[in-house]
């Protein structure tokens, strides 16, 4: 595997240079772009639906989600970069470093339904967008969204300052359209500032963690930690500090610019509908509603302006983040274009099937089911990420502050607790509407909840069980360069075929012979039907030729000043390989090993693995062949 290969995003891996003898705010430029491409996940069409649902339903209560998720993003925004800058991994790259293959594979095909599930509120608030602006139908232009794979092929070729100038171009139109719109709708702002105080119920509930699945997004956490690395920076206590410095600003700056927007959402939604007693189920509905309820054009065009500026850039930055979850996880790498196909092909299909059976309505369901999704799949990222941000192995002198481990570890119970609340309600409710056909519900939904349940666990604890068993164990031992000069071993057992391949074998086992008085034992065993039987009292052919061969070595070997001697056993070879060891007191055992798979083995027999389980000193196996 390349060095490249290994590298996040590595068409553009410290792509922008960091000028050195420059003023503060010519540095801060140069960090200045990565948390703008992170803020556009925080307000994408998935952000709308909850928004509008949100404000139009509950009016301003729910406005201190947003500002809750916002304050959570900043901090989970943060971790994950510094995550990216400190060690040089993404976090996705980091989940394949620290936990069993399985596990692994386990969190990718989450984090790939969680990539469709954002790319599908990117479909369905481009297609919406383009309807409102051109009266393009909903079907028509779900099928359009297909053709954005143009568009990110031209962005591609541009580099990442060039895409994060056009990000930025979008996320100023959307904050612009959006203060327009606020301006216009005149809300009430005690009452805005009465939302501040958090309250929860029953019914708000699946909104709420649709919020919060929309605002803090899994896919930004492995994307921010690899966009950090496109800058080039000097690998010095200094430099890494300075930018995670600039880094932490660059995050507060833009996703408080992307929780304006989403406040402005709510509160244009709240102002506008909830006020007037109209509960809004659907994106058109509120752009058709918003002309005659606050009185003129400009807040129903502005509001579909900023929808496909919001659909068209979560395309590229969704794009950029599938790259990394399935190049970090499984380290397998598509042009981005094919990723984007296949990614957008997802989307399309449950939303074109939706569209056709349930029209508008239908499409803003599934919109706020998307952003539920996403919240069910937010601790598999938050999770790791802040066992990883505060491991001193990984994290050197830059390991998470106790502080922001306690204010990490409640944002984490926190979404987990409501999770688990929504998972339970829903599991309930749908076994309870289902009648006589909720015994399917319970033989498939009841399961999959269980593994993935028993999934969280192992990812929450597994690591603090680590912890205490290293600490039981005792930590690493220091070792002195004087300590690992010379080889320990004194009498060096070398197990040998009698074929060319024995060649293989001496020539790793004799180096290790550096002690003054170290010795080597040839070790052969005859193993032909005379031997099996009548063992060391076979004088057979086998026999003799196979002894002539070991004092044929032992005087080649020892017209190197070797000390050697040789040993001839008689029957199964592991265990007079085992025999032999243990009565020579051998401190070190050298065998060959065919690499033969578990088919083959059972044909040719395997002596490695036996010999490896009856011995207790260090075995030196050399692949041959």
């Amino acid at each position: 595997m390349s060095e490249a290969s290994e590298k996040s995003l590595a068409e553009v891996h410290g792509s922008v240079g960091v000028p050195e003898k420059v003023g503060l705010l010519r540095r801060l430029f140069a960090f200045i772009g990565p948390a703008y491409l992170i803020s556009v996940g925080y307000m994408d069409p998935g952000n709308w639906a909850t928004d509008i649902e949100g404000g139009s339903r509950f009016g301003y209560q729910l406005l201190w989600v947003l500002v809750m998720s916002n304050a959570m993003a900043v901090l989970l925004q943060t971790l994950s970069a510094r995550l990216g800058i400190v060690t040089g991994r993404d976090l996705a790259q980091s989940c394949r470093d620290s936990y069993p293959k399985p596990i692994a594979m386990a969190l990718w095909v989450l984090c790939e339904v969680a990539i469709v599930a954002c790319d599908l509120a990117e479909v369905l608030g481009t297609a919406i967008g383009l309807n409102l602006l051109f009266g393009t139908p909903l079907l028509l232009g779900v099928v359009i969204t297909a053709a954005d794979v143009l568009l990110l092929l031209y962005f591609q070729h541009l580099g990442v300052r060039k895409v994060e100038a056009f990000i930025l171009v979008l996320v100023a139109t959307i904050g612009a359209c959006f203060l327009l719109q606020v301006i216009l709708a005149k809300p009430e702002w005690s009452s805005v500032a009465a939302g501040l105080v958090p309250r929860l119920n029953g019914e708000s509930l699946y909104i709420a963690i649709g919020i919060l699945g929309a605002t803090v997004m899994p896919h930004n956490l492995y994307l921010h930690s690899a966009l950090v690395q496109t800058r080039d920076i000097r690998a010095t206590s200094k430099h890494t500090a300075q930018a995670c410095k600039y880094n932490l600003i660059d995050s507060a700056v833009a996703l408080n610019a992307a929780l304006f927007v989403n406040a402005g959402i709510l509160i244009v939604s709240a102002a506008a509908f909830h006020t007037r007693g109209v509960v809004v189920n659907d994106i058109s509905q509120a752009h058709s509603l918003l002309d005659p309820l606050i009185g003129t054009t400009f807040a129903s065009m502005a509001f579909g302006i900023a929808l496909l500026c919001s659909g068209q850039s979560s395309t590229l930055t969704g794009t950029l983040a599938g790259q990394v979850i399935m190049e970090g996880f499984i380290n397998f790498h598509l042009r981005p274009w094919v990723r984007r196909l296949v990614t957008r092909s997802l989307a399309i299909i449950p939303a074109a099937i939706t569209i056709w059976l349930m029209g508008a309505e239908g499409s803003f369901r599934l919109l706020i089911l998307s952003q539920v999704i996403l919240s069910l799949q937010l601790p598999f990222a938050v999770i790791p990420l802040i066992h990883f941000s505060s491991d001193p192995r990984k994290m050197g002198v830059f390991t998470s502050k106790l502080w922001v481990r306690i204010l990490a570890w409640i944002t984490a119970i926190i979404i987990v607790g409501l999770n688990v609340k929504l998972a339970t309600s829903t599991i309930s409710g749908w076994i309870a509407s289902a009648g006589e056909s909720g015994v399917w519900i319970k033989m498939v939904v009841i399961p999959a909840a269980v593994i993935i349940g028993v999934l969280l666990l192992y990812v929450t604890f597994a690591p603090f069980l680590k912890q205490i068993k290293r600490k039981i164990e005792g930590e690493s031992p220091e070792f002195r360069a004087d300590d690992l000069r010379q080889a320990p071993y004194r009498r060096i057992g070398v197990a040998l075929e009698a074929t060319r391949l024995d060649k293989q074998i001496l020539a790793q086992a004799i180096p290790l012979a550096t002690r003054d008085d170290a010795e080597i034992i040839l070790i052969h065993i005859a193993e032909g039907m005379g031997p099996r039987y009548w063992q060391s009292e076979s004088a057979d052919q086998e026999v003799r030729s196979d002894a002539s061969y070991l004092e044929r070595l032992k005087s080649e070997i020892g017209s190197l000043g070797v000390k050697v001697q040789s040993k001839l056993g008689f029957g199964e070879p592991a265990k007079e390989i085992v025999r032999i060891a243990k009565e020579n007191q051998l401190d070190l055992l050298v065998l060959g090993g065919h690499g033969h798979s578990f088919p083959l083995n059972l044909f040719t027999g395997t002596t490695a693995s036996p010999v490896r389980r009856n011995l207790d000193i260090p075995i030196f196996i050399v692949r041959v062949g």
